[in-house]
């Protein structure tokens, strides 16, 4: 992706936060209020915000107010997310307990505040890999325009050979050649776009002997075109983000199983908020860490972050979630960090899976 892609990947993430917190960001003016109606559903205003529909009295119409309700769009610039982001760094385990018990007007929820890292995350990542990972940039479109060169001739070939078919009335032999025709033309346009976009071709794939037959047949594909692969890969691990959740969600539960009271006390739901903030956590930290070492971090402290601040925030957020002492909350987050590396495994798992089938 371009730097313009990445952009526009945060608006439509920052959009998506917003669709779940209609009411952040908006401003009014105090001097609206009794006198005037809602410009929305006409109700009698007796604030500065319709308790109706929850739209603000004033509506911007210049073009500065539209510079400034961008920045708010992509940025989610308003009260809730500086009270959430220091309380999800510092104390995650209030941020969390106070929004299960109903706490949440002055919060990002988690789903938002997800949607939105998920999205920022992929939109720097695209950003900073725009270059090909310090690749020689005329090398890799001198790759990829041979690879587009050849795929333009297999499918000039199988339209040949269709149009040969069509001649003779061979039926199902046309069926056979459209279905190819089509997953060609499906495949030439993603090594358009990656070519494009000045994405990189992966390394060689080799089939092993013990693979299942019915492995077989995609595995050779990827390994036949491996660049196409790995963007595949890459795409779906955009769309299915949201699968860290569920499949995160039951090791949290298993943590508590052992402890009647835990299980009485604490719902499904507050396990998804728990991992939904966790998870936005990560990916906000993984941000970090990658424009920290844009500008200057050493390889060394960004490993020892790794592996220190994670540990460290599972501790907080279970210690503070669910009352823990100590001792409970310590070789729960020594768990949880094991648990999340299976989470992860698996997640990667789906991700070659949607793509050797894909």
């Amino acid at each position: 992706m371009t730097e313009l892609d990445g952009v526009g990947e945060a608006v439509t993430g920052a959009a998506a936060g917003r669709a779940l917190e209609p009411g952040a960001g908006e401003t009014a003016h105090e001097d609206l209020g009794h006198g005037h109606s809602c410009l929305n559903c006409s109700t009698p205003l007796v604030g500065p915000h319709c308790h109706q529909c929850g739209q603000a009295g004033h509506v911007h119409r210049t073009v500065s107010a539209w510079w400034h309700d961008l920045v708010h769009g992509v940025l989610h610039l308003d009260g809730k997310i500086w009270r959430t982001l220091p309380v999800l760094a510092w104390r995650p385990g209030d941020l969390t307990r106070r929004y299960i018990q109903g706490e949440r007007a002055k919060f990002v929820s988690p789903l938002a505040l997800f949607l939105a890292s998920v999205f920022l995350m992929f939109a720097v990542f695209s950003a900073l890999g725009a270059t090909g990972g310090g690749l020689d940039p005329d090398e890799i479109q001198s790759g990829m325009a041979e690879e587009v060169a050849r795929e333009e001739a297999k499918l000039a070939d199988l339209r040949r050979e269709r149009e040969a078919a069509a001649a003779a009335g061979g039926g199902a032999d046309l069926a056979r050649l459209d279905a190819k025709i089509a997953q060609e033309e499906k495949d030439l346009d993603l090594l358009r776009t990656m070519k494009e976009r000045g994405m990189v071709q992966g390394s060689s794939m080799r089939l092993s002997d013990d693979v299942p037959a019915w492995l077989a047949k995609p595995i050779k594909k990827a390994a036949a075109n491996p660049s196409l692969f790995f963007y595949k890969v890459q795409t779906n691990a955009y769309k299915f983000s949201w699968a860290l959740i569920p499949l995160s969600v039951p090791f949290v539960w298993l943590l508590l199983l052992h402890r009647r009271r835990y299980r009485r006390a604490y719902k499904a739901y507050d396990h998804l908020v728990f991992v939904t903030y966790s998870i936005a956590f990560m990916s906000l930290f993984i941000i970090a860490l990658v424009l920290a070492r844009q500008v200057g971090l050493p390889g060394g402290a960004m490993l020892l972050f790794l592996c220190l601040v994670p540990p460290l925030h599972m501790y907080r957020q279970l210690r503070g979630a669910y009352c823990l002492t100590r001792l409970s909350a310590v070789w729960r987050a020594l768990l949880l960090v094991n648990f999340a590396s299976v989470a992860m495994t698996l997640f990667f798992l789906l991700l070659l899976t949607l793509g050797l089938l894909g």
